[in-house]
C-alpha cells in the first residue's frame, strides 16, 4: 500500500481512481482531431463525347494508346463512344480492381529508367473470366515489380465477352494488335523490338496462348498498304501463361498448326487444387514438347488454387503477385524472372537473346517424327 507525504498509507484503489480522473480530465480538455482529408488523384473514366472514347491511364504516368484508329473495322461504331466502367477497391482509395465496358481497346505503357532498361517489354493481359478485366492484381501490380528488373510493362485493355465480343477472335486480335503496336513504337519507348512478349492470367492466358500460335495468320490478314503497322510482326518473343484458361490445344478445340518459330513459353498453375486450369496448362506444354520446341518451362504447385476459389479458413485464393498464405505458389514470379534471365532477356538492349538464337536454330532442323512403338519380341 503506497504512502502519502504525511506518512499515512493510501489504498491502491484510491491511487488508481485519482489517476483515472486526471487522465479523464486531460482527455476532456484535448481538442478533437481534425477530419481526415479525402483521397486525391483517384482515377476515373474519361468523359463521353462525340469522338471515340479516350481511355484514361489507371496508373500515374501511363501513356495510353488505342489499339485501332478511329473508323477501324475492328471497332463497333455503335459502341466505341461508351465510357469504360471502373470497379474501385472499397478499402484502398484509388485502386482499380477491374474494368468493364471496353469498346475502344488500348495499351498503357510504363517505361523504366534508361540506366536500368533491358529493352524488354511485357504486355500483361489480365484475367476475369472474360467477364471483367482484373487490372489491379493482374496488371497494375506488375509495373513496380518489373521495374526493379529493368523490364518495361504494358497493360492491355482488351474487349470482353460480357460486352458482346468473342474471346477466341476479337480479344485475341486485341492481343496480337497490341504486340504490333508496341513493336512499332519500340524506338520511341527505348524498347528492343526483339524482346516484346506477353503474359496472361487465366482468361488472359487463354488469349496469350492463342496469340502464340496465330500471329502468322493475323499478320497476313492485316498487311494492307494503307495500314501503318503493315509488315510489323505480331509474333511475341516470349509468352507467360499463368493459371490459364483453355488453350487452342484443349480437347474441345481444333488444334492449329504450330509455327516453327513459335516463341518460348513459361507456364505456371496450381496442381490438383486447380485441376482444370492445370490440365489446360499441360495441354499447351505437351503440344510444344511433342515438337521439341526449345525453352518451354512449366511449374505446377502442389498447394495452389485458382484466384477466387474458397479456402478452408473462409477466405479466398488471391492472384497475381500476392503471397498466397506464405506458400511456394506465391513465389512463382521469381521463377519467371529466373527463366527470363536464363533466356537472355535481362541483358542490355541490342544483344541477341538465347531465346532468339535457339528459335533460329530450331527452325532449321527437321521436325521431330515420333518413332512407332517397337513390337515386343516373340518368345
Amino acid at each position: 500500500m503506497p504512502a502519502c507525504r504525511s506518512g499515512r498509507a493510501v489504498p491502491l484503489f484510491s491511487v488508481l481512481a485519482i489517476a483515472a480522473c486526471a487522465l479523464s480530465a486531460q482527455t476532456a480538455e484535448r481538442p478533437a482531431l481534425p477530419p481526415l482529408p479525402a483521397p486525391i488523384g483517384v482515377p476515373k473514366p474519361g468523359p463521353v463525347t462525340d469522338a471515340p472514347y479516350a481511355p484514361q491511364p489507371i496508373l500515374q504516368g501511363g501513356v495510353v494508346v488505342p489499339l485501332y484508329p478511329p473508323g477501324s473495322p475492328f471497332l463497333k461504331m455503335d459502341r466505341v463512344r461508351e465510357a469504360e466502367q471502373y470497379n474501385l477497391s472499397q478499402t484502398v482509395p484509388g485502386r482499380i480492381n477491374s474494368i468493364v465496358n471496353i469498346h475502344n481497346p488500348s495499351i498503357e505503357v510504363h517505361t523504366v529508367d534508361r540506366s536500368i532498361n533491358t529493352g524488354a517489354a511485357v504486355i500483361v493481359v489480365a484475367g476475369g473470366g472474360h467477364n471483367t478485366l482484373n487490372v489491379g492484381s493482374e496488371a497494375a501490380d506488375f509495373v513496380p515489380f518489373f521495374y526493379n528488373y529493368g523490364i518495361n510493362t504494358v497493360i492491355l485493355r482488351n474487349r470482353l465477352r460480357r460486352d458482346g465480343y468473342n474471346p477466341q477472335t476479337e480479344a485475341v486480335y486485341d492481343t496480337l494488335q497490341a504486340i504490333r503496336l508496341v513493336r512499332a513504337y519500340a524506338k520511341e519507348w527505348n524498347l528492343d523490338p526483339n524482346r516484346i512478349g506477353v503474359m496472361g492470367f487465366s482468361a488472359g492466358a487463354e488469349l496469350t496462348a492463342a496469340a502464340a500460335v496465330r500471329f502468322d495468320e493475323f499478320d497476313k490478314a492485316n498487311n494492307a498498304a494503307g495500314d501503318p503497322l503493315a509488315g510489323i510482326t505480331s509474333r511475341p518473343d516470349f509468352d507467360g501463361i499463368i493459371y490459364p484458361g483453355p488453350s487452342p490445344f484443349a480437347k474441345n478445340r481444333v488444334a492449329p498448326a504450330i509455327p516453327r518459330n513459335v516463341s518460348p513459353a513459361f507456364l505456371v498453375c496450381g496442381g490438383s487444387g486447380d485441376r482444370v486450369h492445370a490440365i489446360w496448362a499441360m495441354e499447351y506444354y505437351n503440344a510444344m514438347l511433342a515438337l521439341g520446341v526449345p525453352n518451354i518451362e512449366m511449374h505446377l504447385y502442389g498447394n495452389g488454387r485458382h484466384p477466387g476459389d474458397p479456402l478452408p479458413d473462409g477466405t479466398r485464393m488471391t492472384g497475381g503477385l500476392t503471397d498466397r498464405n506464405h506458400t511456394p505458389f506465391g513465389t512463382w514470379q521469381f521463377r519467371f524472372i529466373d527463366w527470363f534471365r536464363d533466356l537472355g532477356f535481362l541483358q542490355k538492349p541490342g544483344v541477341e537473346t538465347k531465346a532468339a538464337h535457339d528459335v533460329a536454330v530450331f527452325v532449321t532442323q527437321p521436325p521431330i517424327v515420333d518413332r512407332p512403338a517397337t513390337a515386343p519380341a516373340k518368345p
